[in-house]
């Protein structure tokens, strides 16, 4: 029997490989505000918050609702002109959650993205349905909030610790705390692996062919040494 019954995705930087998009559009969106440009490290630092979340951490400062409304139109406008050719999964991806779904595992997301965006995405993939649940930031409260995970535990009757988060940024780690839920690091996305361990995942990943890995072993926790050790 399978210890996680269900498994959540973060979306940017766990399944997809969209950060430097993120990255790039914040900042073209800044120019054309006339704002601060700012350090890549400190943008890669608020990805996976609601874009309002993003913006207000980003430019604490501006408050001007025209303002923030007019740089949410620079950023969205230039994030879906990149991906007129849309981000690559990152590998192993798209093989790996057919094997978790083959072996009984239900399967969500869990996103920073606004439900269009992301609906676009999943349709792009061929994904619009193979999901069991979706959330996204703009329909319920950004993370850390847990209540994206309490809404998908819900959805799925499961209970917080047949759950498991997987995520790439302290807001994911941080909201499956909240939730009691476990969770597991992706170390190749928008944080560096260093701040995601301190936040006390059961593991962190190189390589997302590692959770399967992980997932099939019987020895699971006494494996966590070699990953995060």
């Amino acid at each position: 029997m399978n210890k996680y019954e269900l498994l959540i995705f973060d979306w940017d930087g766990t399944l997809v490989d969209s950060i430097g998009r993120i990255v790039e559009s914040i900042l073209v969106a800044a120019a054309r505000c006339d704002l601060p440009r700012l350090d890549e490290g400190n943008i890669k630092g608020i990805i996976g918050l609601g874009l309002p979340e993003a913006i207000a951490a980003l430019y604490p400062n501006v408050t001007d609702r025209r303002l923030v409304e007019a740089f949410r139109r620079a950023y969205a406008d230039h994030y879906l002109s990149l991906e007129a050719e849309p981000s690559a999964l990152y590998p192993g991806v798209a093989h790996a959650l057919q094997q978790f779904r083959d072996q009984g595992h239900q399967l969500a997301v869990a996103t920073g993205k606004g439900r269009r965006g992301l609906n676009r995405v999943l349709a792009g993939q061929g994904w619009t349905d193979f999901f069991d649940v979706t959330r996204c930031a703009d329909e319920t409260a950004s993370k850390p909030d847990p209540l994206m995970i309490h809404e998908i535990l819900a959805h799925c009757g499961v209970a917080p610790e047949r759950a498991l988060m997987i995520g790439d940024s302290v807001f994911d780690l941080e909201m499956a705390r909240r939730a009691g839920v476990d969770s597991v690091a992706v170390s190749y996305g928008a944080q560096p692996v260093e701040v995601l361990l301190s936040c006390s995942p059961c593991m962190a990943i190189n390589h997302f062919s590692e959770l399967g890995d992980w997932l099939c072993s019987a020895a699971g926790h006494a494996e966590v040494v070699a990953y995060v050790g």
